[in-house]
């Protein structure tokens, strides 16, 4: 399946503002906003961690099937998407990333 039929399979992340990777280090590494262009990013690395609790090798094996035809493209191309290299690197390093899900503020209606 290509990445944007996967994408339809996936919990919606409308609640969610930002997504925090954490090193083993307790480090802040990486954020993925929810923003155009990072949310089909958002949206599987939310995936990945509500199945896997946290951003391991296991859980980058499977975010790599889920990136399809884009992680080929990575591999050709590094750099071309960070999300997918940090996957790769996860799973080269067998280090992964902690996860702290950021909601979006209640809004009120008036």
């Amino acid at each position: 399946m290509a990445f944007a039929d996967n994408l339809q399979q996936l919990p919606s992340i409308a609640h969610i503002a930002e997504l925090q990777l954490f090193d083993d280090q307790g480090q802040l590494a990486a954020t993925i906003p929810n923003a155009p262009g990072k949310i089909g990013s958002l949206t599987l690395y939310h995936a990945l961690y509500a199945k896997h609790g946290r951003i391991d090798a296991k859980a980058a094996e499977e975010g790599l099937v889920l990136f399809a035809e884009h992680t080929a493209d990575a591999k050709t191309h590094p750099g071309s998407h960070p999300n997918i290299d940090r996957l790769l690197e996860v799973i080269a390093s067998g280090q992964g990333y902690t996860v702290t899900i950021v909601a979006k503020p209640e809004t009120s209606a008036s």
